[in-house]
């Protein structure tokens, strides 16, 4: 046998005794089990006709796995769903079981920090509410600004019943008067001061800007003519 087949023999003993090793190791780091704690985002499937108050937005879930799928897990693919089957209003205390976590198959549920959370349900309601324009700036030329008009005057929203009942008008975003001096009209969105309350339709009003400018008025004043005294 010359040396240098000897030599290749050597080497490529060397190169199978390496990719077994490889082969191996990377087959134990697939199969080691580890942990990892995720924050983890809650969705409610909430009864119809009903809203929720202040629902708790995420948990902490510790899952286990290979160690490959864990390492490479996203938190954007863990998610606690909660089921509410309630037909009243009022607080309720839902336990968080393992059955309730929506997670990529091969991963299994250790624990849920808290394992409880607690809602609040409330009825919801749809009614009318005024829309008060938001006015913001200064107008152009000494120009007088009158009182905002809005058309449509009221819209329809939807939320829970005694949030509506506190809840007297809806705003607009600013409508700026600056670089205006004559009468201007505005579309806008309507805005409401709650995330649980929304805006059904329109979403959108539109506002007109009355404006007059103050020298005319005086030269109307000057050309009245001045009644003599009785």
């Amino acid at each position: 046998m010359s040396e240098s087949f000897r030599t290749w023999g050597l080497r490529l003993l060397a190169l199978g005794i390496a990719i077994g090793l490889w082969i191996n190791i990377s087959f134990e780091d697939r199969q080691e089990l580890t942990e990892r704690v995720v924050e983890a985002s809650v969705s409610y499937n909430r009864p119809l006709g009903f809203v929720i108050l202040d629902p708790v937005g995420s948990v902490n879930v510790r899952v286990r796995g290979s160690n490959k799928q864990v390492r490479e897990l996203n938190p954007f693919m863990v998610d606690v769903q909660v089921n509410l089957n309630q037909t009243l209003p009022g607080t309720f205390s839902i336990p968080l079981e393992p059955g309730d976590v929506l997670m990529p198959d091969g991963l299994e549920v250790v624990s849920i920090e808290p394992n409880t959370i607690r809602v609040e349900l409330e009825r919801e309601i749809s009614q009318r509410l005024p829309v008060v324009p938001q006015i913001v700036g200064e107008p152009a030329a000494g120009a007088v600004v009158d009182e905002a008009e809005v058309f449509p005057s009221q819209v329809l929203v939807t939320g829970p019943q005694s949030l509506l009942a506190r809840t007297q008008s809806l705003g607009t975003r600013p409508v700026n008067l600056n670089g205006h001096a004559l009468t201007f009209e505005q579309q806008v969105a309507v805005v409401a001061p709650d995330p649980l309350i929304q805006v059904i339709q329109p979403s959108e009003v539109t506002v007109r800007v009355p404006m007059r400018q103050p020298a005319a008025e005086n030269e109307e004043d000057e050309a009245q003519p001045v009644r003599p005294p009785a």
